[in-house]
């Protein structure tokens, strides 16, 4: 019996990674209440584990007397003589070794029941502190199961909650899959412990940038600043503590090799890398690229910039449903109002402002056709845009809805009273983005700002 219940221990020890002196020390403690329960709270005895030959002893020690008065404590001469021959005396200690059946089924089943909760205590602080020093890390796990849109993790046969709102958009997963994930927060509560994982958080992108460029995982290049909205497009401002080394240059590898790698891991996020300057006025304007801007105003006390921008570049700064002067605001820390100057004919957008809609393929068709902008699509008629290769009449109006959509949306009515028009564009008030009408191009779609200038160089005017 002995042997079974220590090898039962040796078990949780290999599966459940606990500590081998840990859970002797817990052995010890639920068998030393059995013998109080049995023999009472002034019992002397000693309870000897031996995990490596699988053996539990109780030794208990009583006194020799003429008359027992208390059997726990006491027994008699006559008594000692049938167990032992050594030569022991009325005054003498006499130990015995306490068979384990003489406990009793209840005594037996009670210290079961406390072991496990024990053990369940000491498993559930284990894995808590396991992944508490690992918060900000990224861990590979095993999807296991999908259940209302949370995704649980298989890691290191520990469960990890990938929450919805964790998850990067669009992005499909299936059981058995290997997934890659940040550890962004650890909650205890009455079961084990909750982790939850992250694909979503700027954090993740972050590490990400840190395996895939040696130059950061060493420090000589730095993480300033990152913006994210999860699948759609990100801003990641970094710095080089070495003159001879280009910090975009750096991230974005020999023929994008480095960034395409965390693009693909991202699901083909859109991915800005920004030259960081301590001049707010220069991050700003490089924050806000590839829009071309005419001045700043900054009020270092409120954190708030007023932009100028020509007309023509509004729908550059403010980006796809208000995403690039969003992030841009994110990343350099200051709430960005543009401002509209100068006169404009009719508003316009560039036709790859559409590029994803579209997909690679029509959007390359198009453009060779002759239609560089929204407007050129939107004012030419059904049988010329018939005559692309693989437009249909449906597809011709859904692409047309589309971006009549993104015209309405972008609001750009002039005010003939009125010789300026500050468009703020503020993250609580931001539109659903526009379902994707056309299929998506098969190409990775990287944006990269590689902007060496220097911090100390002209600023807009």
């Amino acid at each position: 019996m002995n042997h079974e219940i220590v090898e039962t221990f040796s078990q949780m020890v290999r599966e459940k990674r606990i500590d081998k002196d840990m859970l002797t020390g817990i052995i010890e403690d639920v068998f030393s209440m059995m013998v109080r329960k049995k023999y009472g709270l002034e019992a002397r005895f000693d309870v000897v584990v031996n995990m490596d030959k699988g053996e539990i002893e109780i030794y208990l020690e009583k006194a020799i007397v003429e008359t027992v008065v208390d059997p726990n404590l006491q027994v008699d001469l006559a008594t000692v003589r049938k167990k032992t021959d050594e030569p022991l005396e009325v005054g003498d200690d006499f130990v015995e070794v306490v068979d384990l059946q003489s406990f009793g089924r209840r005594l037996i089943v009670s210290a079961k029941q406390n072991l496990n909760q024990r053990i369940k205590e000491v498993e559930k602080e284990i894995i808590y502190n396991e992944y508490s020093t690992t918060v900000g890390e990224i861990i590979v796990g095993e999807i296991y199961q999908i259940r209302k849109g949370e995704i649980l993790i298989n890691h290191n046969r520990n469960e990890l909650i990938l929450p919805k709102s964790e998850q990067i958009a669009r992005e499909r997963y299936r059981k058995g899959e290997t997934l890659r994930a940040i550890v962004k927060e650890v909650r205890k509560s009455t079961s084990n412990p909750m982790v939850i994982i992250s694909r979503a958080d700027p954090k993740f992108l972050a590490k990400l940038f840190e395996i895939e460029i040696p130059e950061i995982y060493d420090g000589i290049i730095e993480i300033k600043a990152v913006a994210r909205e999860a699948g759609e497009r990100s801003k990641v401002a970094v710095e080089s503590h070495d003159d001879r080394i280009d910090a975009v240059g750096a991230c974005v590898g020999m023929k994008g090799v480095r960034i395409h790698a965390i693009v693909r891991e991202l699901n083909n996020e859109n991915i800005d890398v920004i030259p960081y300057s301590e001049n707010p006025t220069v991050f700003i304007q490089r924050a806000l690229a590839p829009a071309k801007l005419k001045s700043i105003e900054i009020d270092a006390a409120t954190k708030r910039a007023s932009v100028h921008v020509d007309k023509d570049q509004v729908s550059l700064a403010i980006g796809r449903n208000g995403q690039n002067v969003r992030l841009a605001s994110k990343l350099t820390g200051f709430e960005i109002d543009l401002v509209k100057e100068g006169v404009e004919d009719e508003y316009d957008m560039d036709l790859a402002e559409f590029r994803e809609e579209l997909g690679e393929e029509l959007y390359v068709r198009l453009v060779d056709e002759g239609y560089e902008t929204a407007r050129n699509v939107l004012e030419a008629n059904m049988d010329d845009l018939l005559e692309v290769e693989g437009l249909t009449e449906e597809k011709v109006k859904s692409i047309k809805e589309m971006m009549q959509s993104e015209f309405e949306r972008a609001d750009v009515a002039e005010d003939d009273e009125e010789e300026e028009v500050v468009v703020a564009v503020k993250e609580e008030a931001v539109a659903e983005k526009e379902e994707i009408i056309a299929e998506k191009g098969a190409s990775d779609s990287t944006e990269v700002v590689d902007e060496k200038k220097d911090p100390n160089e002209q600023q807009p005017s």
